[in-house]
């Protein structure tokens, strides 16, 4: 028997150590030196105060802002309880909460052309999504360049500015990261 749990005790203490403090020190240390913008939290500053994280969404309710996807994280963009609905397509629920944030879209963009975008009524897997297609920014283009007193062909050419393509040429789809257009807009004045 003792030829059995000793091993077995020296083996779980090892990999305690080596696994439970040796590599994720070891991990950190390479993401703060390889990567310490992403491994800070890809905070954005302006004008020494941070505003915000280029990889979590956050909540924007002015209409000279473009707005992001809707969170289904804890209370909203909780990045401590990221998370999506797991309803599914069949779902009364998430049928009545789609179409009463169609109409709510609707209501709050009423000078936007064709069709409403997904992404502004449903919300991400994460629910902290940071980024909306770019049909989703153009639809809201109207009541941003009403609410801030621009032209709308400025504001389109700035959407435009701000697409970051497909990683790698093939994988995803173009989108806007919602945070840095908002900036964008503000840095018009």
């Amino acid at each position: 028997m003792k030829t059995h749990i000793l091993p077995a005790i020296i083996f779980t203490a090892i990999s305690v150590v080596a696994f439970g403090i040796i590599y994720p020190l070891a991990m950190t240390g390479l993401a703060q030196l390889l990567f310490p913008w992403q491994a800070n939290g890809s905070m954005i500053d302006v004008g020494g105060k941070t505003v915000g994280s280029a990889i979590v969404g956050q909540l924007w309710t002015k209409p000279q802002y473009f707005h992001g996807r809707p969170s289904a994280a804890g209370k909203g963009y909780d990045p401590t309880q990221t998370g999506g609905t797991n309803l599914g397509p069949t779902s009364k629920k998430l049928i009545d909460s789609t179409r009463d944030a169609i109409a709510a879209l609707k209501k709050e963009n009423p000078d936007a052309t064709g069709p409403v975008p997904m992404d502004l009524v449903t919300s991400s897997a994460s629910g902290i999504d940071p980024a909306i297609s770019v049909e989703g920014a153009h639809y809201q283009a109207a009541r941003v360049a009403k609410a801030r007193g621009l032209d709308l062909a400025k504001v389109e050419a700035l959407i435009d500015a701000h697409v970051s393509p497909r990683q790698l040429g093939f994988l995803g789809e173009p989108h806007i990261n919602v945070l840095q257009l908002n900036l964008a807009l503000d840095a018009l004045k």
